[in-house]
């Protein structure tokens, strides 16, 4: 028999789970709370949004499509992405801002396989973008 405090204490847990990425909707979620943590970052903020001008109504849902195909290979994303970032002023610590910023949101939304891969691609596309830029990678693997 439950008693009250315990019927409150698992309720509260239930609330407390998260779900793992499972849908197009969980990638919009995911990435616009990553870019509103973007948006907020002193290091990040001025490339985003100085140097690169970003338009944001057109860059999110391009970014919604490259994670649809990267972790459900809905082949929804048109594009290369290594190339726009030739020319921006980035730097190792950049790419390891990025990767911390993703991964926080990442963890402050999700849980599970499939959440445990973003995470893990998002670090190796950093390091392939890095590599290619000539830097050496110093992001650590989540």
């Amino acid at each position: 028999m439950f008693s009250y405090k315990q019927d409150i204490s698992i309720k509260q847990q239930e609330f407390d789970m998260k779900k793992d990425i499972e849908n197009e909707a969980d990638i919009k979620l995911l990435v616009d709370t990553f870019y509103d943590s973007v948006n907020q970052d002193e290091l990040l903020s001025p490339v985003f949004n100085g140097f690169a001008q970003v338009n944001w109504a057109h860059h999110l849902p391009v970014m919604y499509n490259f994670w649809s195909s990267v972790l459900f290979g809905t082949m929804a994303y048109k594009g290369q992405p290594f190339p726009k970032h030739l020319r921006l002023p980035i730097t190792q610590q950049h790419f390891s801002r990025w990767v911390s910023l993703f991964t926080q949101t990442v963890n402050s939304l999700f849980e599970g396989a499939k959440a445990e891969e973003t995470k893990q691609k998002a670090t190796s596309i950093a390091r392939i973008f890095q590599m290619k830029l000539g830097l050496f990678s110093t992001i650590p693997a989540q």
